[in-house]
C-alpha cells in the first residue's frame, strides 16, 4: 500500500459511525433479535404473579393441599406469605433467560423465513409458518435451557410446601443453584434435565403462535392499510398466546415435573416421558395434564399480547433508523 494512501484516507467522521450503527440495528434479522428481547422482558413482567403460580400448581402433586384452592386465593396466599417479592420470585431470572430466549426466537425465526420462501420476500404459507417457528422455537430452547430450569427451582423454593426443608436464612440465587445443580445432581446433564418434554412442546408451540399471530394479524388489517391498530395487534397475540397454549399445555406440565423430578420432598420420579403420562393419568386423572392452566390461561392474554406489541414497536423504530441513516447521509 502507498505512503500516499494512507495519508489520504480520511479518518470516519461521527456522521458516518452513526450511520453504519443506525445501518447495524435496521437490518431485518438484528431488529427482530432487539424486538424479541423486548419483547420477552415486558410480556413476562407484566404476567410475573400468574407466572409463578401457574408452576406452584403444575408441580403440587397428589395429597398436597398448599396451593388446592382458586387463583385469587392462591395468589392472596402467596402475597400474604411472602409479599411482593412472592409476586416478582423467579423474574429476575425469567428475564435473564427470557430476553435471549425471545430474541433468538425471534431472530432465528426470520433466518430460517429465508429458506422457506419461493422467492425473495414472498410471503409464507400457514405449513411453512408453522415449521419455521417449530424451528426456531427449538433454537431458542436449547440455547438458554439452564436458565429456564434454574428459574423454576427459584419460583418454587420460598414457597409453603411443607417438605421442602427448612428455609430459614437467605435461599440460594441464581448462580448458586445453578453450581449446586450442577455439584449434587450429575453435572451438565442435570441443567438441561426435562428437554425433552420442553422441545416437544415449545416447536408446536412456537409454530402454532407465529402462524396462528400472523394469519390473525392479516385478518384484523383493513383493506388499504398496511398495518392494524395497536389494540388490533393486541387482540392478534392475545388470540396466538391462547391457542398455542391450549393446544400444547401438556409439555409444560410435563416440563416442570422432570425439572423437580430429582428435588427432594416433591415426591416424583419419573424414569422417561413415557413413563410420567402414564403416572399423571393414572394417579391425577387427565387434567393432571392440565394443572395450573387457570393462571395460565389469565397470563396468556396479557403476556402474549404485549409481548407482539413490543416486538413489532422495536423492530418499526429500528427498521426505520435506515432510512433515517440514508436521509442523514453526505452526499457523494
Amino acid at each position: 500500500m502507498a505512503t500516499g494512501d494512507i495519508l489520504d484516507r480520511k479518518p470516519p467522521t461521527k456522521s458516518n459511525v452513526m450511520a453504519q450503527t443506525q445501518y447495524f440495528f435496521s437490518d431485518p434479522v438484528v431488529a427482530a433479535f432487539c424486538g424479541g428481547g423486548m419483547a420477552g422482558a415486558v410480556s413476562r413482567t407484566v404476567v410475573s404473579p400468574l407466572e409463578r403460580l401457574k408452576i406452584l400448581f403444575q408441580v403440587q402433586s397428589v395429597g398436597r393441599t398448599e396451593y388446592q384452592m382458586s387463583v385469587s386465593q392462591a395468589l392472596k396466599k402467596m402475597w400474604v406469605e411472602e409479599g411482593w417479592r412472592g409476586f416478582m420470585r423467579g423474574n429476575g431470572t425469567n428475564c435473564i433467560r427470557i430476553v435471549p430466549y425471545s430474541a433468538i426466537q425471534f431472530g432465528s425465526y426470520n433466518v430460517y423465513k429465508k429458506f422457506f420462501e419461493a422467492t425473495p420476500g414472498a410471503e409464507l404459507n400457514s405449513i411453512s409458518r408453522l415449521a419455521c417457528g417449530g424451528i426456531a422455537g427449538v433454537t431458542s430452547v436449547v440455547l438458554t435451557y439452564p436458565l429456564d430450569i434454574v428459574r423454576t427451582r427459584l419460583s418454587i423454593q420460598t414457597a409453603s410446601f411443607a417438605d421442602l426443608g427448612n428455609r430459614v436464612g437467605k435461599m440460594p440465587g441464581m448462580w448458586e443453584t445453578m453450581v449446586l445443580m450442577y455439584k449434587n445432581e450429575g453435572g451438565a446433564l442435570a441443567l438441561y434435565r426435562g428437554l425433552v418434554p420442553t422441545v416437544a412442546g415449545v416447536a408446536p408451540y412456537v409454530g402454532l403462535n407465529f402462524m396462528t399471530y400472523e394469519a390473525v394479524r392479516k385478518y384484523f388489517t383493513k383493506d388499504g392499510e398496511k398495518n392494524p391498530s395497536a389494540l388490533r395487534k393486541l387482540a392478534a397475540g392475545a388470540i396466538s398466546g391462547a391457542v398455542a397454549q391450549t393446544c400444547t399445555y401438556p409439555f409444560d406440565v410435563l416440563r416442570r415435573r422432570f425439572q423437580i423430578n430429582t428435588m427432594s420432598g416433591m415426591g416424583y420420579q419419573y424414569k422417561s416421558l413415557a413413563d410420567a403420562i402414564r403416572v399423571i393419568i393414572a394417579q391425577e386423572g387427565i387434567k393432571g395434564l392440565y394443572k395450573g392452566i387457570a393462571p395460565n390461561l389469565l397470563k396468556v392474554a396479557p403476556s402474549m399480547a404485549s409481548s407482539w406489541l413490543s416486538f413489532e414497536m422495536t423492530r418499526d423504530f429500528l427498521v426505520g433508523l435506515r432510512a433515517e441513516a440514508d436521509d442523514n447521509a453526505p452526499a457523494s
